[in-house]
This record gives structure tokens, C-alpha cells and sequence, in this order.
């Protein structure tokens, strides 16, 4: 009962907390200190209660009852560098940090059975701008959240293999801020109007998991996440002359948010009792997001096109434990871009990101402390064909790209065996 209180407690505070970050699309992996500093490679190591989030059938190597909670900080930056009629303009986001906290428990019931509940985010992002900005007819402020809550049941059967299926119940919420221009857009920004769009809602899919652990050096698994579709209900509220005089009203609007499935392969190898090392592989349909359209009860719209690409995630990591209390650990990530820049926005500046990972843990009797630290390079993205509303439409922006973004992340996570 114990342990059911801690876990309880923790996941009540990742509800109330879960927030956004910057992610290649904006999938995220980073879902414990230890794999973070591992650049995600849990998929084939799976051997900690973070293994709910990455490959669930690892949980089958873990006794008793185990839990683990803990924090993240994202702290991106960017500048985007337009080119107007009026010369080259830059801006950059405004500085902020994004919380991703986390939560997981599992529990033995036999030889053969595990349960297991993970809370975490895997998807989000989040940008923001001077509402007064060149690009602000197409956007000035996002905000996408994601929580998913995970139940999940790993089967051993036999000391080879095992399996898990799992039931994601997944939260949105966005939230989406522009300016738009009923008497024409202009750079001065004279006549401009407030658009703020809010929603939520909910989704449901699944999550999969193989571990096949070979031999006491060489291990595999492979891990499925299915697509998650949810239709999104909110507000659409408006701020101006026209609302100042009744001629413009807030309305109900709703949406839908398809949200991709992915299939994640890893191979770890042990030479050591102290060292080891896995390579592995993310692929992600984002060919699915094809679209993220608002409709407004007062017969407005909104209406952006994606077509994104599917992408990849390449990484591989090393995990070395100078003293039995005491892992150091490093790895390294290269994701291939998945935007299409015939409809780039500002929602998303990213076109591909590479990525360096730092971490460190310790062991305390039955307590556990992870450290992570990841430094994140984002390719720019081009805007000099785009149909994205507000850019090359507004009459004065005839192209531009982002440059010089890059994230920052910091996680910490405790745990403890029961």
C-alpha cells in the first residue's frame, strides 16, 4: 500500500504539470534521466521501471515492486530570419522553459506476470514570440500537451523471451495565438486582430513491446506505439475593434489531431558485469500528419497543410559503472528531417536535429538518483516556398529561415525498489 501511495501521489502531480518542448516534429523520447542519458538506448536494455516508456517487456527483469518519478527542463532558443520588402528581419523566440515530469511503477504478481503504469508525454512543443512580430499573421504563440497514462502487462514466457501490451490513454491540449487583419495585413500591424484558439481532448491506443535477452551479453527489443487520434473541442476568442463593436464574436470550434505510430528496434550488448552498449533505430509514420485544420462555429477556418515525411532516429549509447554504486553514461542521436517545406510554418522551426547526451546515476541501498544533460542542434527550415497562411501571402515576407536553434535539457529522476 505503500508504494501505491508514492505512485499515486506522483502521478497526480505529472497530470497537473505535464507541459511541452521542442522535438523533431515534436515526438518526444525523453522519458527518464537514465534514458535520456542514454539517448533513448532503453529499447533493448529495458532493465529499469523507465522501461514502461521505451519497451514495456523489460519490466520482466525487474523483482518486487519498483517505482520511479522525476523532472525535466527544456529550454529551447531560435531565431527565424525573414526576408521582406523591407529588408532582412530577425527575431527570436522568447526565452522559456518547458517541465516534462514523469512517473512509473511495476509490480511482480508471479513468475511469469508483471504489471506496470507509466504517466509521461510523447508528444509537445511550444513556441513564442513578440506578438508584434513579422510573422505574427501566421503565429505569435503555441502550446501543444500531451499526457499519456499507460497501463501495461509483460509476460515471460520463458527466460528468453518476453511480451507486453499496454492501453495508452492519451490527454491534448493546444492552444494556438495569431493576429489576423480584416481591413488587409500590413507591417505596420494598423487594424490587426487577436485570434486565440483553445482545446482538448482525448485518444486511445496502444503500446507493444518484445525482449529477447539471448545470452548474459546480447539482448533485442522491439517496441510499438500505435497511432493516436483525438478530436479536439475549445474556444476560439478574438480581440479588436471589430469585437470592441459586437461585429466579431467568440464561437466554440473543434478540430481533430492525428498524432503518428512509431517502431523502435535496439540492440544492447553487455562484455562486461559493468559495461554496456546499444545501437538502435526510431521509425516514425509522420506521412499520417497530414493536416491540422480548426473549424469555428461562426463559419470561420483555419486550414494548414503538413504532408510531413515519415522519419528516422538513429542512436547509440555506452553505460560504464566505474563502482558498483556509481554508472556513467553518454550516447548519441541523429534524427532525419520530416517537415515539408512546401507548408513550413513557424509552429515547428526544426528540420532534422542531432543531439549529445551526458548522464550520471547512483545507488543507495534500495534508492536511486539519475542525472541527464542533452544539447540538442536543430537544422534550420526554409520558408522561401511555403503556402503556410501569413507568410508569402502577407505581402511583404518573400522568404527566410530559421537559424541558430538549439535545446537544452536537464532531467532528474529518483527511484526505489520495494
Amino acid at each position: 500500500m505503500k508504494a501505491l501511495r508514492v505512485v499515486g501521489l506522483w502521478v497526480a502531480l505529472v497530470l497537473g504539470m505535464a507541459s511541452s518542448a521542442m522535438a523533431e516534429g515534436f515526438a518526444l523520447t525523453e522519458w527518464s534521466a537514465r534514458g535520456l542519458g542514454l539517448a533513448s538506448g532503453m529499447v533493448g536494455r529495458a532493465d529499469d521501471v523507465s522501461a514502461i516508456a521505451y519497451n514495456a517487456a523489460g519490466i520482466t527483469q525487474l523483482p518486487g515492486v519498483q517505482v520511479m518519478g522525476g523532472m525535466g527542463l527544456i529550454a529551447p532558443m531560435g531565431t527565424l530570419s525573414l526576408d521582406t520588402t523591407y529588408g532582412k528581419q530577425e527575431t527570436t523566440t522568447k526565452p522559456a522553459v518547458w517541465a516534462m515530469p514523469h512517473a512509473y511503477a511495476s509490480w511482480q504478481l508471479n513468475d511469469s506476470l508483471w504489471l506496470g503504469l507509466g504517466v509521461f508525454s510523447r508528444f509537445g512543443l511550444g513556441n513564442s514570440y513578440d506578438q508584434n512580430w513579422t510573422g505574427r499573421y501566421n503565429l505569435y504563440s503555441v502550446n501543444l500537451q500531451t499526457i499519456s497514462a499507460v497501463p501495461t502487462l509483460a509476460w515471460k514466457i520463458n527466460d528468453i523471451l518476453s511480451v507486453s501490451a499496454g492501453l495508452e490513454i492519451m490527454n491534448i491540449n493546444l492552444t494556438t495565438e495569431q493576429k489576423f487583419a480584416p481591413f488587409g495585413m500590413n507591417p505596420m500591424g494598423i487594424g490587426d486582430h487577436d485570434a486565440e484558439v483553445q482545446g482538448s481532448g482525448w485518444g486511445v491506443g496502444g503500446h507493444f513491446g518484445l525482449h529477447a535477452r539471448l545470452n548474459d551479453q546480447w539482448s533485442i527489443g522491439l517496441a510499438y506505439k500505435t497511432q493516436v487520434t483525438a478530436n479536439v473541442y475549445g474556444d476560439a476568442k478574438y480581440g479588436g475593434i471589430l469585437k470592441d463593436k459586437g461585429m466579431l464574436k467568440d464561437c466554440d470550434a473543434h478540430g481533430t489531431v492525428q498524432l503518428p505510430d512509431s517502431l523502435a528496434l535496439g540492440v544492447a550488448y553487455k562484455p562486461l558485469d559493468n559495461l554496456s552498449f546499444e545501437v538502435g533505430a526510431v521509425w516514425t509514420r509522420w506521412s499520417t500528419y497530414n493536416s491540422l485544420n480548426i473549424y469555428m462555429d461562426n463559419g470561420n477556418q483555419s486550414i494548414s497543410h503538413k504532408n510531413w515525411n515519415d522519419g528516422w532516429n538513429f542512436n547509440a549509447s555506452v553505460e560504464y559503472k566505474p563502482l558498483d554504486w556509481w554508472s556513467l553514461r553518454a550516447g548519441f542521436w541523429y534524427e532525419t528531417p520530416v517537415i515539408n517545406e512546401d507548408h513550413s510554418d513557424f509552429m515547428v522551426p526544426s528540420n532534422g536535429r542531432t543531439a549529445l547526451t551526458l548522464g550520471t546515476g547512483v545507488e543507495w541501498n534500495d534508492f536511486t538518483v539519475d542525472f541527464a544533460y542533452c544539447h540538442m542542434w536543430i537544422n534550420p527550415t526554409s520558408y522561401d516556398k511555403t503556402d503556410g497562411h501569413g507568410i508569402l501571402d502577407s505581402g511583404y515576407i518573400t522568404g527566410g529561415t530559421s537559424k541558430d536553434t538549439v535545446a537544452n535539457i536537464y532531467m532528474l529522476s529518483f527511484g526505489y525498489k520495494f
